[in-house]
């Protein structure tokens, strides 16, 4: 398990903006295929012009869930995984609803820019860093799996400039921007034939058309 604090937190936060709550399939990287249950928290300002939930920017359109309802939500459903994604989740302190999580023997994990300092208990961090806001070095070194959003195949150059900073353990992955897939995926496949330490990562919820 993943234990990291390192920003000073003047108030236990107890409730959190949540756009959406599901439970689902896991559409990428890794655990990709597994059920789990997914928290989309509200707040966002990296700023991806791609991003297919911008709705989830502005954290004021959202309602606040107490930390107590978010968990038990969870319980309802049987996989124990269950991943806080965003918008950007490490906007929010995330210690008490990992707590939570865990004293309900749930795994933690978080779909992250690290853009922001890390927080919270985790059993799985996957960083995706994004131009728009790059993420704070610091957090790379907790990298469970590094998945890199290709938009032009100037990103595969990106993509590498941080595996010097992520574990030797640290899975990593390319992925193809969806509306670009049919364009980029031939070079990702190419890469990865030539690059193997990378794998490839599909939005197969989007083929399952699942959320």
């Amino acid at each position: 398990m993943i234990t990291e604090s390192l920003i000073p937190l003047n108030a236990v936060q107890v409730s959190y903006p949540v756009m959406e709550h599901f439970y689902t399939i896991q559409g990428e990287g890794f655990h990709q295929g597994t059920a789990a249950y997914f928290i989309r928290l509200a707040g966002c300002e990296v700023g991806c012009v791609w991003c297919d939930v911008k709705e989830s920017w502005d954290i004021a359109k959202h309602p606040l869930k107490s930390v107590e309802s978010i968990v038990a939500e969870t319980e309802k459903f049987p996989s124990p995984i269950v991943v806080i994604t965003g918008g950007e989740p490490l906007m929010h302190d995330l210690t008490e609803l990992t707590s939570l999580l865990h004293k309900k023997n749930k795994k933690t994990h978080i779909e992250t820019s690290a853009a922001y300092p890390l927080n919270g208990e985790w059993d799985w961090i996957c960083i995706s860093p994004k131009k728009f806001k790059a993420p704070l070095p610091e957090n790379l070194a907790f990298a469970s799996e590094l998945k890199v959003v290709v938009f032009n195949t100037s990103d595969f150059k990106w993509a590498e400039s941080f595996t010097h900073l992520v574990s030797a353990d640290c899975k990593l992955f390319l992925q193809p921007e969806w509306s670009r897939e049919k364009e980029m995926l031939p070079f990702i496949v190419d890469y990865v034939k030539q690059h193997h330490q990378w794998n490839v990562s599909l939005q197969i919820h989007k083929y399952l058309n699942v959320p």
